[in-house]
Formats: structure tokens, C-alpha cells, sequence
């Protein structure tokens, strides 16, 4: 599929320099780029391949002051990272089919279930007793929704994903394939012979607004209450988030990162990689967690950085860790500072002796 540089221009709201019938057909890094491709650049250090660069057209910064001719036809825009973002995003929606409406067969829709319009469910999908579907709404195929469960306008429901009984998802949520919304918390009670007897989990999820969800995630269903995840949070592949959780506005989550029971995530927060949490703990607003950190307690002050196990501030940690690799060398120092004190005993012992004859 092509397009020319003035139907990209017009799509992004920029402004043309160089030839507007110039087309492409794919997408590169611009130190890749060949004759037909689309690249951007908003990083200062790769400006240097723009002089170098045969890709046909690339999508800079209003502020870019060249310093030689180029020969790519430019599109100039306010932020270049956001242009090409929003032109991939459109590009993707012309590729993926995401105008598709209709209910494919084989596919089941319960007589009780409220199907608004211009939705599209794919084959081979289950929408149960009283499920609410919103206008707009993408189930694409192979997904379990239950009874009771509400997905409001414009949200997208990728293959293999399965949202238990009574969950509630808002305006334009993305869940991506295998992610499972609504199973069972983690909860057991110890018996007297060693046993553990499961505790009822007869909670629901509350996903708001404009959040989007990864692959093979599980979000599990509460206690009592809800476990809710709030309008705008972005949660990566592998995310494990247990029962009665809070994820607070616009928080981001990578991959691999659990999150224990009851926790309270602040809004705006940033949890990297591979960290664990435990649980009935509250993070502040604004916390950042590096990756494979393990947080143990709560985080009071807002906008702070931590990490390590057991995570603590930032700084501190760096020069824990600087302390922790220089510990051979240390240990070796001290050997020797012990040996001279030894034999500075024996000396001093020695004169003693000498000194009281």
C-alpha cells in the first residue's frame, strides 16, 4: 500500500518541503532507510542520517534547522515522535481490518446481551447472559465474554482474551491477546490438618477509560469490592495484578511485574520490569520503581525513585551497590590491616618482655 507525501501531510497536519508526490510503502529507522520508505527523527543524535538518508520521506521537528541539503522530502511538525505515533496508529487501523462490523459465525451472542452498533465480533466467540457491548466495540476472535460484563464504545478486544462474569470495562480499552480479566484471587485459609480451603472470590475488575492491557496479563477478580484499574494506566505483557489491587491514573507497568493483594498503586507512577510487590501496601503518586526491584512497604512522599531488594531511594542505592562491588578489594584490605595489627602485637609484646627484664 502507498502514499504520497502530500495524503501524510494532510493526515498529520504538516507542512511540505521537497516533492509532494513522493511515495512510500514502508516504514524504516532512519539509518536503515531505502528509496519508498517513511522515517522520522526526533532525537538530536540521529540527525546526522538525515543528510545520509535515502528514504523517500521523513517526518521532522518544526525546529530542525538543516545544515546541508537533504535529499528526502520533508514533513515538518510540532513533535515528530507524536506525528509518526499517530500515523502508525492509522496505518495500523487500515491493516487490522478494525473497520470490520458484523457478528462472524460460528459465534454465540446470548438472547439477553445488548449489542449497540457498528460492533464487530469475531468467529468462534462466546458474549454471555445480559453482557452490555458498546457501539463500536471490536471482539476479535476466540474471546470469552461473560455474563454480565459491560465494554463500553470503542474499547478492542484482541484474540483469546477472556473477561469473567461481571467485569466492567470503560471507553476505548485495548486488551491484548490471552490476557485474562476476572479470574479467581489468590485466596486460601490455612486448616488445622494442613490443608487450605479456598475463600470465595465474589468481587468483580473496573477497567476505566483509555487503559491498555498486554498480552498473556491477568487482572484477578476481588475478594469483595472491586479490583480497579484506573482511566489511562498502560500495563505491559506478563503482568501479574492480584485481587482487590488499585492502579492509579496514567501509571505505567512493564512486563513481568506481580503485584500482590489489596496494594494501592498511586497515579502516575512507573514500574519497570520484573519488580514484585507486596501487598496490602500503599505507593504514592508519582513513585518510580526500577526493574527487578522488590518493594516490601509503603512509599510515602510523592516522586520518588527507588531500587534494589528491598527497594529504597535511588541515590543511596547506587552507592550501596558501588560499596557491594568493591567488597573483594575491601575484604583484602582488611586482611592485611589485621595481619599488621598481629604482628604489631607481637612486636609491642615482645618489647614488653624485653622492657621488664
Amino acid at each position: 500500500m502507498q502514499f504520497t507525501a502530500q495524503q501524510i501531510a494532510t493526515l498529520i497536519q504538516g507542512k511540505l518541503e521537497g516533492n509532494p508526490d513522493a511515495k512510500v510503502s514502508d516504514v524504516a529507522k532512519i539509518e536503515e532507510a531505502d528509496s519508498g520508505s517513511l522515517c522520522f527523527i526526533s532525537n538530536p543524535k540521529y540527525e546526522e542520517y538525515l543528510y545520509t538518508s535515502k528514504a523517500s520521506i521523513v517526518i521532522v521537528n518544526e525546529s530542525l534547522e538543516l545544515t546541508r541539503p537533504v535529499s528526502p522530502t520533508l514533513i515538518r511538525v510540532k513533535d515528530a515522535y507524536s506525528g509518526f505515533a499517530f500515523l502508525l496508529e492509522k496505518y495500523n487501523e487500515i491493516i487490522s481490518g478494525s473497520g470490520k462490523t458484523g457478528i462472524e459465525q460460528p459465534s454465540y451472542v446470548a438472547p439477553t446481551a445488548n449489542i449497540a452498533k457498528d460492533v464487530y465480533i469475531g468467529a468462534f466467540s462466546y458474549i454471555g447472559e445480559n453482557a452490555v457491548i458498546g457501539n463500536g466495540v471490536k471482539i476479535y476472535p476466540g474471546c470469552y465474554i461473560g455474563n454480565n460484563v459491560v465494554i463500553h464504545d470503542n474499547s478492542k478486544i484482541y484474540s483469546g482474551v477472556k473477561i469473567y462474569d461481571d467485569s466492567r470495562l470503560g471507553c476505548r480499552v485495548v486488551i491484548h491477546s490471552g490476557t485474562v480479566i476476572g479470574g479467581d484471587g489468590f485466596g486460601f485459609a490455612p486448616l488445622n490438618d494442613g490443608t487450605y480451603k479456598k475463600i470465595p472470590q465474589i468481587g468483580n475488575v473496573i477497567i476505566e477509560d483509555d487503559v491498555e492491557i498486554g498480552a498473556n496479563t491477568t487482572i484477578d477478580r476481588a475478594t469483595m469490592g472491586s479490583t480497579i484499574i484506573r482511566k489511562g494506566v498502560k500495563l505491559d505483557n506478563l503482568i501479574q495484578v492480584a485481587h482487590n489491587v488499585e492502579i492509579g491514573e496514567n501509571t505505567v507497568i512493564a512486563a513481568q511485574t506481580g503485584i500482590s493483594g489489596s496494594t494501592k498503586v498511586g497515579k502516575n507512577c512507573s514500574i519497570g520490569g520484573q519488580v514484585g510487590i507486596v501487598g496490602h501496601i500503599h505507593i504514592a503518586d508519582g513513585t518510580r520503581i526500577n526493574a527487578q526491584s522488590g518493594l516490601s512497604k509503603s512509599v510515602i512522599n510523592t516522586n520518588v525513585t527507588l531500587n534494589g531488594t528491598p527497594a529504597f531511594e535511588y541515590k543511596s542505592s547506587l552507592k550501596s551497590q558501588a560499596i557491594f562491588r568493591n567488597l573483594p578489594e575491601l575484604q583484602q584490605r582488611l586482611q592485611k590491616l589485621e595481619e599488621t595489627v598481629q604482628e604489631l602485637t607481637a612486636l609491642l609484646s615482645t618489647q614488653n618482655l624485653e622492657y621488664k627484664k
